[in-house]
């Protein structure tokens, strides 16, 4: 009895090892496709800065204490609008005192040119030395000069007068105010506060040197290089992509030896305000390739950071090291060595198939 038990159970050991060789040398159903060319844009997105087209500290030119402040922050302020005012009282005085400066400097003009007309008069008759003529033309030179002098103290009085109102140099956004009403303010304080011009925004980022020297050798300079650059979005530090597309307006001609890089920036209308001065982001370039191979990142396994794929040569799988470029759109491969256009590969499932297994090709 035991001989039959140990018999059927060697029976039927046999029999399941002949089925699994039965299943491991079937052709395994997967699904193939031809490589071929074809068109592709890949993106590839850069770290970036971004910063107003212009960004005005304003600082007050004249001292005096702040009367009024006209704007909150963040608040959008057009060129020419007033921001601040400071006490005007004593500048007013200022002024209304080299005005009369002024009418006695021409009242005082006037009697010298009295006094040397007719001392000329006079001279013509010899009555009048030439030395009292000499006398009364210089006092008139004095007091032409007294004028001048006076006058150009009344313009500085009316410059600081008009210092005290301190208004927006362009179209733009407030930012803080660090000071209120009742405050000293003057020229060695620091700025009341920064207007930036966020109708156009500059975005910075760096481009590795390796980039930028094959684009030069593409298009022949750095010129014509920034001027094929093409659109560019940009993508916002909540993950939200610009709508309206930005430029590249420059690339640096320098290599910064401690990164390697190279910098660049675009240029972003900002009409709606989305994009804040000061913020970061994502500069996203796009890259048209024209009749590459492309393949799913479903065909590809990797091994000690080589990537593989499984020709089907003769209805059997055969593992192949590809070199594919380091940009994706997440879902492909664009692959530069290792394949050929007609070549029949695994589409999907790479890591599921071993070397040498029957493929049964399922386009």
């Amino acid at each position: 009895m035991k001989k039959f038990i140990l018999l059927l159970i060697a029976v039927l050991l046999l029999a399941g090892c002949r089925q699994q060789e039965a299943e491991d040398t079937a052709p395994a159903d997967f699904e193939t496709m031809t490589v071929t060319k074809s068109d592709l844009v890949l993106e590839q997105s850069y770290p970036a800065s971004i910063e107003g087209r212009q960004s005005v500290k304003i600082i007050p030119r004249v001292e005096g204490y702040l009367r009024e402040v006209r704007v909150k922050e963040g608040q959008q302020v057009r060129r020419g609008q007033v921001l601040f005012v400071i006490d005007q009282s004593a500048y007013q005085a200022e002024v209304k005192a080299a005005s009369a400066n002024v009418e006695v400097a021409r009242a005082s003009l006037t009697k010298e040119q009295l006094n040397y007309d007719g001392s000329r008069g006079l001279n013509a008759h010899n009555v009048v030395s030439d030395h009292e003529l000499r006398t009364a033309a210089s006092s008139l030179a004095m007091a032409k000069a007294q004028l001048r002098q006076s006058e150009a103290q009344l313009e500085t009085a009316r410059a600081n007068l008009s210092y005290t109102v301190l208004r927006s140099p362009s179209d733009g956004v407030v930012g803080s105010l660090p000071f209120r009403v009742g405050d000293y303010v003057g020229p060695s304080h620091s700025s009341l506060t920064t207007v930036a011009d966020s109708h156009e925004m500059f975005v910075y980022f760096s481009l590795t040197e390796r980039d930028v020297m094959d684009r030069i050798a593409q298009h022949g300079s750095l010129g014509k290089t920034v001027s094929a650059f093409p659109p560019v979005a940009l993508l916002s530090a909540n993950g939200d992509t610009c709508v309206v597309r930005g430029r590249v307006e420059s690339i640096s001609g320098v290599v910064e030896s401690s990164t390697g890089s190279v910098s660049a920036r675009a240029v972003f209308p900002n009409g709606d305000g989305r994009l804040l001065s000061g913020s970061t982001g994502r500069l996203v370039v796009p890259y048209k390739m024209h009749q590459v191979i492309v393949i799913p990142q479903a065909a590809t396994y990797e091994i000690q950071d080589k990537k593989y794929v499984f020709r089907v040569v003769e209805g059997k799988a055969s593992s192949t090291i590809i070199t594919v470029l380091p940009m994706t759109d997440g879902k492909n491969y664009v692959v530069t060595n290792g394949l050929e256009v007609g070549d029949v590969i695994v589409a999907k499932g790479a890591g599921y198939v071993k070397e040498g297994q029957e493929i049964q090709t399922k386009q």
